[in-house]
């Protein structure tokens, strides 16, 4: 059948009936409100009533012209309304009712694992623009200037930028000890690589060793372009030089996490040993860095020793054996590269 507009929806309907109790009078209350006496279909007894002669509307009450007993089966059907269920019944929805795709993820709150089966279709990692993590390294450790170019493929870098050691103090004089160098300092810092192709990378050389009574030198700072900074380390004190200090650690700058080098131990001027032989404490080892120890003080027979990782200071010379110190420990420059 044509309509005029929009077609109807369809709904759930059904004809309601009220069955009403008679108390001996004739006024009863209807459950809805009806606008004409036609709209209903009264029956008392199972017999039907006529319109306007057997009853009549007040508002919402019906007027029977007889009073109704309480023994009376007397029920109105309502004629000309329809009452459309909010609900639909039960199991009453099929497959063929539903849109497709009317139900969204957000309307499934949960699914059994039995549904879940059937193989999962391929995926393919060539749309796949940013996989992360660690894909390689680059490690600058011998001094002087470099270039950082960076592979395809990298977004961020993890650069971890030490300054070279300092060198230990030479022995000074008769039962004297040089004091140990100053570690370099060392940047930690997460770079943003996206639009950048190079770098320039400076390493640090490590401050030579003091012979004598010579002080040991610094070392050259290292660094990561503008990025991040390692500055070096001090060099240690010689043997005569009275408070005879351990060269200071370096400092460094521009990093998310920046570490001052460990300073290197003190030497002593006029540490006499006991009578029969050439033992002394331990004096004038180099200071550590953030990659390790550095090098051993000269006692006794042992001369001392360059520093040992990266960055560490060289230990102080020895009266002992007239040894010098010993020369600080190269930087480095360790670049991570993640996609």
């Amino acid at each position: 059948m044509g309509t005029l507009g929009n077609k109807p929806a369809a709904g759930f309907q059904s004809i309601e009936k009220q069955s009403i109790t008679g108390n001996g009078g004739t006024s009863y209350a209807l459950d809805h409100a009806v606008t004409n006496v036609n709209d209903l279909e009264v029956f008392v007894n199972n017999v039907r009533q006529e319109p306007t002669t057997a009853y009549t509307l007040s508002g919402q009450n019906i007027v029977m012209s007889e009073a109704i007993a309480n023994t009376d089966s007397f029920y109105v059907i309502y004629q000309s309304r329809s009452f459309t269920k909010a609900v639909p019944a039960d199991t009453s929805i099929t497959t063929g009712m539903l849109q497709n795709s009317a139900v969204t993820d957000a309307k499934i709150g949960a699914m059994a694992a039995s549904k879940l089966t059937g193989a999962l279709p391929a995926i393919s990692g060539a749309s796949l623009t940013a996989t992360g993590g660690l894909k390689s390294v680059q490690v600058f450790n011998t001094s002087g200037t470099h270039t950082y170019t960076k592979p395809a493929g990298i977004r961020t870098v993890r650069v971890t930028v030490t300054g070279a050691g300092g060198g230990g103090g030479g022995y000074g004089a008769a039962n004297d000890y040089g004091a140990g160098g100053g570690a370099g300092g060392t940047s930690i810092k997460i770079i943003d690589v996206s639009s950048i192709s190079t770098v320039t990378v400076n390493v640090g050389a490590g401050g030579a060793g003091g012979s004598g009574n010579a002080n040991g030198s610094g070392g050259g700072g290292s660094s990561f372009g503008s990025h991040a900074t390692g500055n070096s380390g001090g060099g240690g004190q010689n043997g005569n030089a009275g408070h005879v200090a351990g060269g200071a650690g370096g400092s460094a700058t521009g990093g998310d996490i920046n570490v001052t080098g460990g300073m290197g131990n003190n030497g002593v001027d006029n540490d006499y040993p006991p009578v029969g032989n050439n033992y002394r404490s331990s004096y004038g080892h180099g200071g550590a860095s953030y990659w390790g120890g550095g090098g051993r003080g000269g006692a006794y027979n042992w001369a001392a020793q360059t520093g040992q990782a990266f960055g560490s200071g060289g230990g102080g010379g020895s009266a002992a054996n007239t040894g010098g110190g010993e020369a600080g420990k190269v930087g480095i420059v360790y670049v991570e590269e993640f996609a």
